[in-house]
């Protein structure tokens, strides 16, 4: 895994969440920076970083960060790696109840 302070990223994604009532800490303990969503992105080449971020004024939304090198990279992981992809998110799926998909963001002056 590259770290973001290592490489001027390229491709960005950027999703909503709001977990369910109780499952806050399991939540943040997933898709958190050493979570099942990080291990896994991990794996491929082209990954930067995930973040977890709070809302401040509401504090049952998050958003998450998944930066990676270029879209390419992140295309090409999630093709090769969709069974796996599909089995985390089922499983994820019981601490959440929103997500949606933010946008793909493309970093401009790199």
């Amino acid at each position: 895994m590259t770290t973001a302070e290592d490489v001027r990223w390229g491709y960005l994604i950027v999703w909503e969440f709001r977990p369910k009532k109780g499952a806050e800490a399991r939540f943040e303990e997933a898709y958190g920076p050493h979570g099942v969503w990080a291990q896994f992105f991990a794996r491929g080449d082209g990954f930067v970083t995930t973040e977890l971020n709070r809302d401040l004024k509401n504090p049952a939304r998050y958003v998450t960060l998944d930066v990676w090198l270029s879209q390419q990279a992140y295309d090409a992981f999630r093709a090769s790696h969709l069974a796996e992809y599909q089995a985390i998110d089922e499983q994820c799926e019981s601490l959440t109840e929103h997500e949606r998909e933010l946008g793909t963001f493309q970093r401009l002056g790199s």
